[in-house]
């Protein structure tokens, strides 16, 4: 197996392990919301078109989607400052604390799957996996 297929192969059981299912429950936020809130705390404008976009699923799932977070509290919907016929989507404080768990959820399942890696080598790894990201279409 050369390099290119192993890499494949890691992505793979990465993407398997880590589950939007698998992560929600990790992180204690029900449902889809941690996908909402992940892409509202990115930044810009959100709408139901751009979470849709981003997460890649149609509209009338995205729709849902944002309507389980408005429901439990996570986002608020705000007319758009530049088209009032728009919605953006905003994190709500209880939005933020879900969000910071999330965070601190995931970074301890990384942090202890690195457990006995040197500095060096975390610092190395980090610097590799956000250059490969970083490259990665789409």
């Amino acid at each position: 197996m050369d390099d290119v297929e192993r890499v494949e192969a890691a992505m793979v059981a990465v993407r398997r392990r880590q589950s939007r299912r698998a992560l929600a429950r990790l992180q204690g936020v029900a449902g889809p919301a941690h996908d909402v809130l992940d892409v509202v705390e990115a930044g810009g404008p959100v709408t139901v078109s751009t979470l849709a976009q981003a997460l890649g699923v149609d509209q009338p799932r995205a729709s849902r989607m944002v309507a389980a977070a408005v429901a439990g509290g996570l986002v608020s919907r705000e007319a758009d400052q530049s088209d009032g016929r728009r919605s953006v989507l905003v994190m709500t404080e209880a939005g933020r604390a879900a969000a910071e768990q999330a965070h601190e959820a995931r970074r301890a399942v990384f942090g202890s799957a690195m457990e006995g890696w040197t500095e060096a080598e975390r610092a190395e790894f980090a610097r590799l996996l956000t250059r490969f990201v970083q490259a990665l279409p789409g």
